[in-house]
């Protein structure tokens, strides 16, 4: 079911660099005042983010870090609909064909059920999708038992170091009649995580009973308590999360800015001519 819910952008305006300037201990007479509650910054101001921030802009994911990470550059407004075909392609796949087939797939679904919505075309839809790879080449799904979760970790841990790939797919309507009638732009990012290998099994153990890694590939978030068996990362973060979003930015910034290059290219055929 869609979720609808937003959070706008702050009301108070964030803290003045005046402000952040004065000095912060108090005089020997002065009561000491409660610290100031912690505003949120204001989004980013770029004129493509500004254009389609109170549009229609569809997360093809459930995933909530995805969410709030597309928060963090004042995409709040969101409606999130899931891809609802099964994920079936072969894990014979390369891992960067996998995860860039699969969130294709997710994008050009909901993207095709959301065209012809009652309540209008989507401005934007953003898809993504995330594997852990074994060096061995094996793609990890989420752990199907507490048995099967400690294993996983342990043999990451092993390992030393794994690959985490994400796709990340975005689409946008053509105000042009050209075919598709889409704008389409995707990108596959690769980090490398290394475990700690002094990580003990009574540690990998404590983590699998938190039950934070049940439902995430490779079986743990990097993000959350994950965090006490990773050594060091080579790459992105936010790729390790769920979606880069420097990369993810970009995308958007190229599927918006389509019909313009469209437009370009026509006129310069004209001029040709």
């Amino acid at each position: 079911m869609a979720d609808t819910k937003y959070t706008p952008a702050p009301l108070e305006p964030p803290p003045s660099y005046e402000s952040s300037a004065r000095p912060s201990s108090p005089s020997p007479n002065q009561a000491v005042a409660k610290p100031p509650s912690q505003r949120a910054p204001l989004p980013l101001d770029l004129p493509f983010l500004v254009s389609i921030r109170r549009r229609k802009i569809i997360l093809a994911s459930a995933s909530p870090r995805r969410r709030q990470l597309l928060a963090q550059i004042g995409l709040t407004n969101l409606l999130v609909i899931p891809s609802t075909v099964p994920e079936a392609f072969p894990k014979s796949l390369s891992p960067f064909e996998y995860v860039l087939q699969t969130a294709t797939q997710k994008a050009m679904t909901v993207y095709s059920a959301q065209i012809d919505s009652p309540d209008g075309e989507p401005a934007l839809v953003i898809a993504a999708d995330t594997v852990v790879v074994s060096p061995g080449g094996q793609i990890l799904e989420k752990p199907r038992s507490e048995a099967e979760h400690v294993a996983m970790l342990k043999a990451l841990r092993d390992a030393v170091s794994h690959k985490v790939y994400t796709a990340v797919v975005v689409m946008a309507p053509l105000a042009s009649a050209r075919d598709p009638g889409y704008a389409l732009e995707s990108t596959v990012e690769e980090t490398t995580v290394r475990f700690d290998r002094d990580v003990s099994d009574d540690v990998i153990l404590s983590y699998v009973r938190t039950r934070e890694g049940t439902d995430k590939a490779g079986g743990y978030g990097i993000q959350g308590i994950g965090a006490i068996l990773v050594d060091k990362i080579d790459g992105s973060f936010d790729n390790v999360v769920g979606l880069p979003l420097r990369p993810t930015l970009n995308l958007i910034e190229k599927v918006l800015r389509a019909d313009d290059d469209l437009a370009d290219e026509f006129a310069e055929a004209d001029e040709e001519e």
